[in-house]
């Protein structure tokens, strides 16, 4: 069903949460003088948000607002967004990034100041952003909702004005982002000017019944990739990380790492696979037009993972190691979606759940310690168990070896899921380049824990202490990382079921 545009606000409450908590930040910026207070706020807001899209996926859409839509979902604001289960399961990720963001920020030093109402404000809109993109089901809604996120994360990035670092990550940003997402509109003009519709459903029903020109289609199809391998930094659109990455403050980072990068998953996932192919028997997926674009995915998928690895080998600032490790992680989350199964696209959503956890917990201890001695190098995280920082350096321990993938750790299970959808589909190169490249990772990330555990305080380090505000994020995310690795089913049965696209 297709709902027109005072029909679909019922169906937009988490949006609509957002948009007044955004509103309730600007007004109250001018009148508290206290501005920590604004962080309250969106931490408020980002949890109800969270709280009302969980309802959305446990509840059902029928107890929502009637019967106008139904159990599978209902197109929204005449076709240009859809409520699924796919859409559901990326809002409640996305919420819950901006969560820990929030939660990050409150107990950050690089983001006290006067200016907290717009950051708080802008964070928000960005998590806003986010939300259309899970939900667009239009060539024009993708772009926009695509740019609402882009503008919004440049701000956020160079939040801290008076830092070179952080000012030149965000110029880099602006200028690759501009590039990338300029690529992008033009490659979705070519598929306008090819199947005469911005529609998915409809392009889907045009490239089924019509025999567009290959090779012009291929083209367009590389040039919309530039704009979603942009957003998920996936080879060779991954440039802008590393500098973004360690430039950022550290919360930024992380809702970058993890939110934006599921949004652009979203995005890639919905474009892919419901629009340029059909489903098939068996939980299979056939490509449409002749145009074999899962063999480009999966020479990009590896030789993502490969340059990610081995880029983050010699990296001395643990952010930019983080950095170089998100890059590899794409490329296995890339894994899932080449194999054009069902299978598949569960053991992306469950990894990108997986991967929230462990990578949000990396950076916040990277935070933790550079809140208390101001580095975020590797020689800053030297003896870290051995003055004061047992806890962090312990929790870290766990989360570094679960993003290896070692058992019995939630990064294991995540990757055994994509590694049997990839064997299940006979694509054992593919299952053997990860494998590799898994080994490969595990020198850095032991690297890490070698230098807090193994090597003894030089003395000008400084002691680290915890606090119970940044302390029971840890608690929760290293917890949740542990538990995962041992009881899963809860996550598989919320990744299976949102694993469907409402076609209509």
């Amino acid at each position: 069903m297709s709902l027109g545009s005072v029909d679909s606000l019922v169906y937009l409450y988490p949006e609509g949460v957002l948009s007044l908590a955004i509103v309730i930040i600007f007004i109250a910026d001018l009148l508290v003088k206290d501005k920590e207070q604004l962080g309250n706020i969106a931490l408020g807001g980002a949890t109800l948000a969270l709280v009302f899209t969980s309802g959305l996926s446990f509840f059902g859409y029928r107890l929502i607002a009637g019967l106008q839509c139904g159990n599978d979902g209902c197109w929204l604001f005449h076709r240009m967004m859809v409520l699924d289960n796919f859409a559901v399961f990326f809002k409640v990720i996305l919420a819950l990034s901006a969560v820990g963001a929030i939660w990050m920020s409150l107990g950050s030093n690089e983001v006290k100041g006067p200016n907290q109402g717009e950051y708080y404000g802008i964070l928000l809109g960005s998590t806003l952003g986010m939300f259309f993109m899970a939900s667009a089901a239009n060539l024009l809604m993708a772009y926009l909702a695509l740019e609402f996120v882009s503008l919004t994360s440049y701000v956020l990035t160079g939040y801290q004005r008076h830092n070179r670092r952080s000012g030149e990550a965000a110029l880099k940003y602006l200028i690759y982002g501009g590039v990338a997402s300029g690529t992008m509109i033009y490659g979705m003009s070519w598929v306008f000017g090819l199947t005469g519709t911005m529609d998915y459903t409809e392009i889907n029903a045009a490239l089924m019944q019509g025999d567009p020109n290959r090779l012009a289609l291929l083209i367009a199809l590389v040039l919309i990739f530039a704009g979603f391998g942009y957003k998920i930094a996936a080879v060779p659109f991954h440039m802008w990380a590393p500098d973004v990455y360690h430039g950022a403050p550290i919360p930024i980072t992380a809702f970058l790492a993890v939110g934006s990068k599921a949004a652009g998953f979203a995005l890639l996932m919905r474009f892919f696979y419901p629009v340029l192919s059909k489903a098939g028997e068996g939980g299979a997926w056939h490509v449409l037009a002749g145009v074999d674009w899962p063999q480009l995915m999966l020479v990009i998928s590896m030789i993502t993972m490969t340059l990610g690895n081995l880029a983050a080998l010699n990296q001395e600032n643990v952010k930019r190691l983080l950095a170089y490790s998100s890059i590899a992680h794409a490329g296995y989350t890339l894994m899932g979606f080449v194999v054009l199964s069902d299978e598949g696209l569960r053991a992306m959503l469950f990894y990108l759940v997986v991967y929230y956890l462990m990578n949000l917990g990396a950076f916040l201890v990277v935070m933790v310690v550079a809140n208390n001695t101001g580095r975020e190098d590797l020689e800053g995280f030297r003896g870290l168990a051995w003055r004061g920082g047992a806890l962090p350096a312990i929790a870290m321990a766990i989360f570094l070896f679960s993003l290896t993938g070692l058992p019995p750790l939630a990064g294991f299970i995540g990757k055994f899921y994509l590694f049997y959808a990839v064997v299940k589909e006979h694509f054992y190169y593919l299952a053997v380049v990860g494998i590799l490249n898994s080994v490969v990772s595990l020198y850095y990330y032991v690297r890490i824990v070698k230098t807090m555990f193994l090597d003894m305080p030089l003395g000008s380090e400084g002691e680290v202490t915890l606090d119970l505000h940044n302390g029971s994020l840890l608690a929760l995310l290293s917890g949740a990382t542990l538990i995962l690795g041992l009881y899963w089913a809860p996550v598989v049965d919320f990744a299976n079921r949102s694993a469907h696209f409402f076609l209509g």
